[in-house]
């Protein structure tokens, strides 16, 4: 079994916190454990991986996978920040689609579909500027 969770301080990515990360590990399997008794006697081996190992092993700033929190004040036309919020970069042709763009993180696809759907519609307004109007 595997348990994600990722609600520790975001203040953890710049120090290790193995002590704190142990505990808050040790709570979150009480909490399976009271469900689902000798759940905790199951285990036979357990990884913690902390916002620092995040950040300094796998290079997700702020040991965030998702690139940011998904808060309101950082979804919307704010992911991943004003102004870039249309799968557009400032660089002609090349897209965004990661988890720091609208909708966010997670493994649902949903900020690739919508790059796609602005990269169609970006060709299509190119083809229609050239006087090709094929379908």
């Amino acid at each position: 079994m595997s348990l994600f969770t990722q609600w520790v301080p975001h203040e953890w990515s710049k120090a290790p916190h193995e002590k704190e990360l142990e505990a808050y590990a040790d709570r979150v399997i009480e909490g399976y454990n009271d469900l689902a008794p000798n759940f905790k006697a199951a285990i036979i081996h357990r990884q913690v991986i902390g916002p620092h190992e995040m950040e300094t092993e796998y290079g997700l700033i702020g040991g965030n996978i998702f690139h940011g929190e998904l808060s309101a004040e950082q979804l919307f036309h704010m992911r991943p920040a004003p102004g870039y919020a249309d799968y557009r970069t400032p660089i002609r042709g090349l897209y965004q689609c990661s988890s720091a763009t609208h909708a966010g993180g997670g493994v649902c696809g949903i900020p690739a579909y919508n790059a796609v759907r602005q990269i169609q519609k970006d060709r299509s307004r190119r083809r229609k500027r050239k006087g090709s109007f094929k379908t």
